[in-house]
C-alpha cells in the first residue's frame, strides 16, 4: 500500500508536491502546541520545520520542472512521509491518557528524535545545488542538515525521574497508599492534572482504557507493563472520593472495636518491632527489609533467627504478611481516632493534649487518616477547642487542624464550615508563638478558593496581618506576606490592606490592572483618610506615576477616581516633588483651561491638586521656580489662572486663589508675583474683600496681602476706595480668623506710610480704635497662640501709620485710645516682631514729645503762698509731661522694657529699641537728662554690649549713642574703660560711618588725639 502511495506521489508534478510540503510543514508546526506531554521537544521540532518552510518556498518559487531525476523526487516523497509520521505522533499525544504518554515518554521522545534525524536525511538527499537556489539558503540548508540529523534529544528530567520511581516500585511491589499517593501527585503535577480526587479518579479511568485497548490489539508486553503500573496507583487513596473514604473508615471503625494487639508474627525477629516492609528470606523466615539489609551488608551469611547457612541472599517482599499489617494498623487507627472524641471533649488539659499529639500523628503519618478524622466528626470539635482559655491546647489545636488541611480541599472547606476562621483570626492578636501557628493555618486554609474569600472577609484578619509584618518573628512574617499575596486576587481585600497601611498589593493593581480596578484603586485612595505616613508611603512605593497617566490618557470615570486620590496625596508637602516630577501640572492645567463639557468635579478636584502642589511649596525646601520649571514661565499661565477667577464658581475660585497664592507667597517668587500685578491681580482681587463666602474671601485677602509686598503698595493705594477699606475694617470686627485678620492688616501695612489719602480713609473706616483693640488680644493661660502673635504683629506695623512724628494730630488721636501703655506691654512681652513694631511706634510718638512738652511755671508773686505747690518738670523733657498729651516714654515707663529689649536679637528688635531711646539724647541742653534716665535703667551696659554682638545697624546706632553719653563726664568716667576694646576694634574693623565715631569716643576717652586720621 505504501508503495502505491509513493508510486502515484511520484508521477505527481513536483510543483503540487512543494506546496503541498510547505503546507503540511506549516500545520504540523502549528499542531505542536496542543500536545500533552514533552511540549518542549516537540517544540524544538516546530523550530525546524519553520526553518525548512523558507528553504521550499523558495524551491517553488523557482519553477522547479518536472524532471526525470529521480533523486528530487525520491527526497520530496520521503520528507512527506516524515511530516506524516510526525502528524500521526502529535495526534497520539494530543488524544491519548496523560498517564499513557507519560508512561510512553521515552518512546515519543525517541520517535521525535528519529523524525528530526530522517528529515534532516531527507533535506540532505534533495540535489540543492542544481536548483538555482540562493547562496545564503544553500549554506543555510547545509547547516540544517547537519543540525538534524546529529540532534539528540532526552525525556524531562521530572518524567524520568517518576519512570525509574515506577520501575522501582513494580519491581518492590510497593502497595502502601502513601507511596502511591506521592507517585500520583507526582504524576498529576508533571502532565498537568488537577490534583483533585475527581480529575484524578477521571484520569485513571481513562489511563485503565489504554490497558484494555492494548488487549485488544493484542500488544501482551504493554498489556502488562500497563497492569502493573495501574496496580500500583490504584493503592493511591488520593484518587478514592470522600464517600469512599467514610465508607473505608466505618468498615474499619466497625471491624476493630477496642485496640487490637499485633500478632506475634508481625514483629522484625531482628528489631523486635512491628514491620512496615516485611521480606522473606532463603530460610523462609521474614524480617524488617532495612534490618536484614543490614545483617547481610555486615557480612552475615546465615539466617538470624535459625542461624543456618543460607543458600543465596534474595530477599522477597511478603505481601500477605504486609496486607495483613497493615490492616490491622488501619483498624487500630480508626478505633484511636473514634476514642479521641471523648478525650478532646473532657475538659481535662493532660487528655485533651494527648488526643491532640495523637491525632497529629496520625495525620503526619497517612494522608487518609486525615479524611477519617474528619468522617468521626472531630474538625468541629478541634474548632470549639480554639475558644479554650489555655494557651497550650490552643496552639496544639491549631497544629493540629493545620496538618488536617495539608492537601486536603474537603478538610479545609469543613474547618471554615465549623466556625474555624472567625478563631483563628482571634488567635493572630495573641502572643507571638500561637499567633505563628494561627497565621500557618489561615495560610494553607487560604489555598481553597472558597476559604480565601471568607478569611478576607472576616473582621480584623487583614489589620492583624499587616501589623504581623512588622513582628520579630520571622516564619510569621513570611506566612503572613504570602497570605496577604493570596489574599489580594481580591480587590475589596486590596482596599482592605492599603486602608491597614499595606500599599503594594493597591500600586500594582493601579500599575497592571485593568482600566476597572484602576479606577476601583483609585476611588478607594480618594476616599481613605490617610495620615502624612501613609502619604509619603504610597509616593515612595510608586503610586503617584500611574494615577498621572490616568489623568492624562484615562477616561472620564479613570480620570475623577486619579484626581481624588492625587488631592489626597497632594494635601503632604513631601508629595509635592514626586508628584511634580511625574508631569501632573501640565494636565491639571489642561483640565483647568479646557473649554469643553469638562465635568465641573474634575476641574474642581484639579484647581484643589494644584492648590495644594503650589501651597506645599511654602514648606517645602526646594526652589519654586526650579521645581514648576517652565511650566508657569510663560505669562499666558498665569495669566488664565487668573482670568479664570471671575469665570468660576466658588468652589474652583477658592482652590485657584489658594493655588496663586502658593505660587507667589515664596520670598524666591517675586517674579511671579511681578507677572500676577502685571496681569492686573491686584485689582481683580479687591472686590473679593466683599463676597460671603469665607473661603474665597480668606484666600484672595492673603494674596492681596502678598501681592502688595515688594514695594507694590503705592498700586494697591491706587485702588483703594473708601468701600473696600471698609470691608476690609468689617473683617477686622467680624471675622474669627486671627490669619485673615493679620492678612487685612498686612494690607494695611503695605500701602505707602506716606499716603496720607489712605491714611484718611481708614480714619474715615474706623479703622484705628479696630487695630488698637487687636493689640490687646489675650492668649490661654499657656500664652497667645502663634496665629495671635502674627495678628499683634501685624496691628503692631499697622498702627505705625497713625504714629509718623509729621503728624501731631494723628498721633494725640491714636494716645487718646490708650495706645502707649499697650505698646509698653507689648515690648516687655510679645515676640522679636512685635517689640520691633512696638518700638518703632514709641519711637515716632517720642520724637513729639520735645515740641509738645510744657515749660513748667515758676511762682514768683506776692500770692505764692496761696497758690499750688508748683508742678515738677519732666526729668528728661524738663517740663511738663504725660503719657497721652506729650508721650513720654519716661511717665510710661518704657525705659526699662526699651533696655531689655536691646537684648532681643530677631527682627531687629534691638534696633528699633535703641532708636526709641535715642529719642531721649535729641536735645543737646538736655543731654545730661536723658543719659541719666538710660543709665539709672542699666542702658549703658547693654549699648556697650552691642558694640561687640549687635547687628551693624545696632552697633551703628549704638556708637552714635555712647558718642552723645561720653559728653556727660560722670559716665565717660564709669563706662569708658568698659568700651574702650570695642570701639578700639570698631575703628580697625567697623564700618564708614562707626569708624569716625569710634575714634571721637575714643578722643573723648583720651585714647585718641583730636586729629587723629579717624576723624
Amino acid at each position: 500500500m505504501l508503495l502505491g502511495s509513493i508510486s502515484n506521489t511520484m508521477l505527481t508534478p513536483l510543483a503540487e508536491v512543494l506546496t503541498r510540503l510547505i503546507m503540511e510543514f506549516a500545520q504540523t508546526a502549528f499542531a505542536v502546541k496542543d500536545v500533552l506531554i514533552e511540549k518542549e521537544t516537540f517544540k524544538e521540532l516546530a523550530r525546524y520545520l519553520e526553518r525548512i518552510r523558507p528553504i521550499l518556498k523558495e524551491m517553488s518559487e523557482k519553477n522547479v520542472k518536472d524532471t526525470p531525476e529521480k533523486t528530487m523526487q525520491q527526497g520530496l516523497v520521503s520528507l512527506e512521509g516524515q511530516i506524516k509520521k510526525a502528524r500521526s505522533l502529535i495526534s497520539m499525544c494530543t488524544s491519548k491518557s496523560r498517564i499513557y504518554l507519560l508512561v510512553n515518554c521515552r518512546m515519543v521522545v525517541k520517535e521525535i528524535q528519529d523524525i528530526t534525524r530522517e528529515i534532516g536525511r531527507c533535506l540532505s538527499s534533495i540535489p540543492m545545488a542544481t536548483l538555482g537556489l540562493s547562496i545564503e539558503t544553500l549554506a543555510n540548508t547545509a547547516q540544517l542538515q547537519r543540525d538534524m540529523q546529529q540532534v539528540q534529544f532526552k525525556a524531562a528530567v521530572a518524567e524520568e525521574a517518576i519512570m525509574e520511581k515506577i520501575e522501582t516500585g513494580i519491581r518492590d511491589h510497593r502497595i502502601d497508599s502513601e507511596w502511591a499517593n506521592g507517585l500520583l501527585l507526582q504524576i498529576a503535577q508533571a502532565v498537568g492534572v488537577p490534583v483533585d480526587p475527581i480529575s484524578l479518579r477521571q484520569e485513571l479511568e481513562s489511563f485503565k482504557q489504554e490497558k484494555e485497548e492494548a488487549q485488544l490489539r493484542k500488544s501482551q508486553a504493554e498489556a502488562m507493563q500497563l497492569h502493573q503500573i495501574i496496580e500500583l496507583l490504584v493503592q493511591a487513596d488520593a484518587a478514592t472520593s470522600e464517600r469512599e473514604k467514610d465508607s473505608m473508615y466505618q468498615i474499619k471503625k466497625s471491624a476493630g472495636g477496642n485496640h487490637l494487639p499485633a500478632l506475634q508474627s508481625f514483629y522484625c525477629p531482628i528489631t523486635q518491632e512491628v514491620m512496615q516492609e516485611p521480606v522473606e528470606i532463603a530460610s523462609g523466615q521474614t524480617f524488617e527489609r532495612s534490618a536484614i539489609e543490614k545483617w547481610f551488608s555486615a557480612g552475615h551469611h546465615t539466617c538470624p533467627t535459625t542461624k543456618v547457612e543460607l543458600d543465596n541472599l534474595e530477599i522477597k517482599l511478603n505481601l500477605a504478611l504486609r496486607q495483613s499489617i497493615q490492616e490491622w494498623r488501619e483498624r487500630n487507627t480508626a478505633s484511636s481516632i473514634a476514642a479521641s472524641k471523648p478525650k478532646l471533649l473532657s475538659g481535662n488539659e493532660e487528655e485533651v493534649s494527648s488526643a491532640l499529639r495523637e491525632l497529629l500523628s496520625l495525620c503526619e503519618e497517612r494522608c487518609l487518616h486525615k479524611y477519617w478524622i474528619a468522617a468521626e466528626g472531630l474538625i468541629p470539635v478541634l474548632v470549639k477547642l480554639l475558644q479554650s482559655g489555655q494557651r497550650r491546647i490552643r496552639k496544639e489545636t491549631l497544629a493540629t487542624l493545620r496538618s488536617l488541611a495539608v492537601d486536603n480541599i474537603g478538610n479545609k472547606e469543613k474547618i471554615a464550615e465549623a466556625g474555624g476562621i472567625k478563631q483563628v483570626v482571634r488567635s493572630l492578636a495573641r502572643d507571638v508563638g500561637e499567633g505563628q501557628q494561627a497565621v500557618a493555618l489561615l495560610l494553607e486554609l487560604s489555598e481553597a478558593p472558597n476559604v480565601c474569600e471568607q478569611i478576607g472577609k472576616t473582621q480584623g484578619c487583614i489589620l492583624l496581618l499587616v501589623t504581623m509584618l512588622n513582628s520579630e518573628n520571622l516564619h510569621a512574617i513570611q506566612d503572613a506576606r504570602k497570605l496577604l499575596e493570596h489574599l489580594s486576587n481580591n480587590d475589596q481585600n486590596v482596599v482592605q490592606m492599603a486602608e491597614a497601611n499595606h500599599f503594594s498589593p493597591l500600586i500594582l493593581r493601579l500599575s497592571e490592572g485593568s482600566d476597572m480596578t484602576k479606577v476601583l484603586m483609585a476611588s478607594a485612595l480618594s476616599r481613605m483618610g490617610l495620615t502624612e505616613t501613609s502619604k509619603a508611603a504610597l509616593a515612595q512605593q510608586g503610586a503617584i506615576p500611574p494615577l498621572v497617566k490616568m489623568i492624562c490618557y484615562g477616561k472620564l470615570e479613570a480620570k475623577a477616581a486619579a484626581l481624588g486620590a492625587l488631592q489626597n496625596l497632594s494635601t503632604l508637602p513631601e508629595n509635592r516633588e514626586p508628584m511634580i516630577e511625574a508631569g501632573v501640572i501640565a494636565p491639571l492645567l489642561q483640565l483647568l483651561f479646557s473649554v469643553t463639557s469638562v465635568v465641573m468635579s474634575l476641574k474642581e478636584h484639579a484647581a484643589a491638586t494644584l492648590a495644594n502642589l503650589t501651597m506645599a511649596s511654602t514648606t517645602a525646601k526646594t526652589n519654586i521656580n526650579d521645581m514648576f520649571g517652565n511650566i508657569l514661565e510663560p505669562d499666558e499661565t498665569i495669566f488664565q489662572l487668573l482670568s479664570l477667577l471671575n469665570l468660576a464658581g466658588p468652589v474652583i475660585q477658592g482652590h485657584l486663589l489658594r493655588a496663586l497664592l502658593g505660587m507667589s507667597s515664596l520670598p524666591s517668587a517675586r517674579d511671579v508675583r511681578e507677572k500676577m500685578r502685571e496681569g492686573g491681580a491686584i485689582q481683580l482681587l479687591l472686590p473679593f474683600c466683599e463676597v460671603p463666602d469665607n473661603e474665597v474671601r480668606i484666600h484672595a485677602i492673603k494674596l492681596l496681602n502678598c501681592l502688595s509686598g515688594d514695594g507694590a503698595g503705592k498700586e494697591l493705594a491706587d485702588h483703594l476706595g473708601l468701600t473696600y477699606l471698609k470691608a476690609l475694617v468689617k473683617i477686622l470686627v467680624d471675622s474669627n480668623g486671627d490669619a485673615e485678620k493679620a492678612a487685612v492688616l498686612g494690607i494695611i501695612q503695605n500701602t505707602p506710610v506716606s499716603d496720607t489719602h489712605v491714611t484718611q480713609l481708614l480714619l474715615q473706616a474706623e479703622a484705628l480704635p479696630v487695630i488698637v483693640s487687636l493689640l490687646k488680644i489675650k492668649g490661654a493661660k499657656s500664652g497667645p497662640s502663634a496665629s495671635q502673635n502674627v495678628l499683634v504683629e501685624s496691628a503692631a506695623g499697622a498702627l505705625l501709620r497713625f504714629t509718623v512724628s509729621d503728624n501731631l494730630r494723628l498721633q494725640q488721636m491714636t494716645a487718646n485710645l490708650d495706645v502707649i501703655p499697650i505698646l509698653v506691654q507689648l515690648v516687655q512681652t510679645g515676640t522679636s516682631r512685635a517689640k520691633f513694631e512696638a518700638a518703632s511706634a514709641l519711637r515716632q510718638l517720642s520724637e513729639s514729645s520735645w515740641k509738645l512738652t510744657m515749660p513748667v511755671m515758676q511762682g514768683q508773686t506776692c500770692f505764692a503762698c496761696f497758690l499750688p505747690a508748683p508742678k515738677i518738670g519732666c526729668s528728661v523733657h524738663g517740663g511738663i509731661c504725660s503719657v497721652k498729651s506729650t508721650f513720654c516714654l519716661v511717665l510710661a515707663d518704657a525705659i526699662c522694657p526699651l533696655v531689655l529689649a536691646l537684648e532681643e536679637k530677631g527682627d531687629s528688635a534691638d534696633e528699633a529699641a535703641l532708636d526709641a531711646l535715642s529719642t531721649l539724647l535729641n536735645e543737646e541742653h538736655k543731654l545730661e537728662n536723658g543719659v541719666q534716665v538710660i543709665a539709672e535703667a542699666g542702658g549703658i551696659k547693654q549699648i556697650i554690649r552691642l558694640l561687640t554682638v549687635g547687628s551693624v545697624g545696632a552697633k551703628e546706632k549704638a556708637v552714635w549713642m555712647l558718642e552723645k553719653i561720653f559728653r556727660v563726664e560722670k559716665y565717660k568716667t564709669e563706662y569708658g574703660s568698659t568700651a574702650q576694646m570695642p570701639l578700639i576694634d570698631m575703628t580697625q574693623k567697623g564700618t564708614n560711618t562707626t569708624k569716625p565715631l569710634a575714634a571721637k569716643i575714643l578722643a573723648h576717652l583720651n585714647i585718641l588725639h583730636n586729629q587723629s586720621s579717624y576723624f
